[in-house]
């Protein structure tokens, strides 16, 4: 091999060593992903939720909240959502989560409740297979259904865009099939004409929402902040990607040892 392709090759991997994987994958420049904050507001007393949510907010300059619902009462479930609006205020962005806990009748009746909540969403109301209920449901209400977290490649979100069971989806990094896997699912969102969000791996779903078409809102969690030597940045609500090269990971090695388990 002459030295002139040895030097050209050498180069070419020093280049793709250093560029994050949103450079490698459309060479687009950083920018801000629209984040909301999924820390909290569980099934807690609907009193509480209030304050929670300010606390929520204040932690990266949030614009937008997920609510868990799924509450024995649905009225509960009604309190919870407005005593977050109350303390959030109008502006704030909110949507609620139901873990697939109920079925279609139940779900008919809970989600038609909150249908004048002006919720941006509302995720997983039925077991996430169920996709003739969720169609249903999406025929329907008023709220916008979402779906997802459990697509296990992008031929399931295929099957649910073509069974009309979501008006919005938010893949899961790892069960969507990672990289790649995520890519075809954001073609397929953009041709659909459908808003895709993320679920979890916040750190490096935000370089892959920044590169997809229809990209709608990044899901916030802290779970990795205390092993991460460089933690997702939040300004005003939004999620800087991170510019380390490859996924922009970087262990914090002395507290990976501290809180590895024997």
């Amino acid at each position: 091999m002459s030295r002139s392709v040895a030097g050209r090759r050498s180069l070419l991997v020093r280049r793709l060593r250093a560029a994050t994987l949103r450079q490698l994958v459309y060479n687009s420049p950083l920018a801000p992903v629209p984040a909301y904050n999924s820390n909290g507001l569980g099934l807690i007393p609907p009193a509480a939720a209030g304050d929670e949510a300010l606390e929520l907010l204040a932690e990266g300059g949030f614009t937008a909240l997920k609510v868990r619902v799924g509450r024995d009462s649905p009225a509960d479930d009604v309190a919870a959502v407005r005593r977050v609006r109350a303390a959030a205020g109008d502006g704030v962005t909110l949507v609620v989560d139901y873990n697939q806990g109920l079925a279609l009748g139940e779900a008919l009746q809970r989600c038609r409740a909150l249908d004048a909540e002006g919720l941006a969403w509302i995720e997983e109301p039925l077991r996430y297979d169920d996709l003739d209920g969720h169609a249903r449901l999406a025929r329907d209400i008023a709220t916008p259904v979402m779906l997802g977290e459990n697509f296990y490649g992008p031929r399931e979100m295929l099957a649910a865009i073509r069974a009309q069971a979501c008006d919005l989806v938010m893949p899961d990094l790892m069960r969507i099939g990672g990289v790649t896997g995520w890519l075809r699912a954001a073609a397929l969102a953009d041709a659909a004409g459908i808003e895709m969000s993320s679920h979890l791996y916040p750190e490096v779903s935000a370089q892959l929402l920044a590169v997809t078409p229809s990209a709608h809102f990044l899901e916030y969690v802290d779970w990795a902040t205390p092993i991460l030597a460089r933690p997702l940045q939040l300004r005003d609500g939004l999620a800087q990607p991170g510019e380390a090269p490859g996924v922009g990971l970087d262990w914090n090695d002395e507290a990976v040892a501290r809180f590895a388990l024997e």
